[in-house]
């Protein structure tokens, strides 16, 4: 499974900006899908995620109310629409894909290159 993420940028504080991941694989619907971010001098830390059908979503606190995570498995995307971006949002942010029911780092089986997001202040 190959994931490619898209989307990245630089954006005010108060700006959004949306997230893409593309999947190589026949079936992502098999998958549930994952976004995490990693800033400099920090550990990856998960951000939202969402189970294979879509049916059960998972968000970091500090992203609730203002990320949203969604899947079209028909078109083998996952979105990550993110609103009123903070300046400590700013990390390289990841795709990944689990078999689990859970989105630990340790348990997502395949990731994607990261995409910047940068936001000032």
């Amino acid at each position: 499974v190959q994931l490619q993420a898209c989307g990245g940028g630089l954006v005010q504080a108060g700006g959004s900006l949306r997230l893409s991941c593309a999947a190589s694989v026949r079936a992502l619907s098999r998958y549930g899908m994952g976004w995490f971010r990693q800033a400099p001098g920090q550990e990856r830390e998960f951000v939202a995620g969402i189970s294979w059908s879509g049916g059960r979503l998972a968000y970091a606190d500090s992203v609730k109310g203002r990320f949203t995570i969604s899947r079209d498995n028909a078109k083998n995307t996952v979105t990550l629409q993110m609103d009123s971006l903070k300046p400590e949002d700013t990390a390289v942010y990841y795709c990944a894909a689990t078999y689990s029911s859970t989105w630990r780092n340790e348990e997502m089986s395949y990731w994607g290159k990261g995409t910047q997001v940068t936001v000032s202040s």
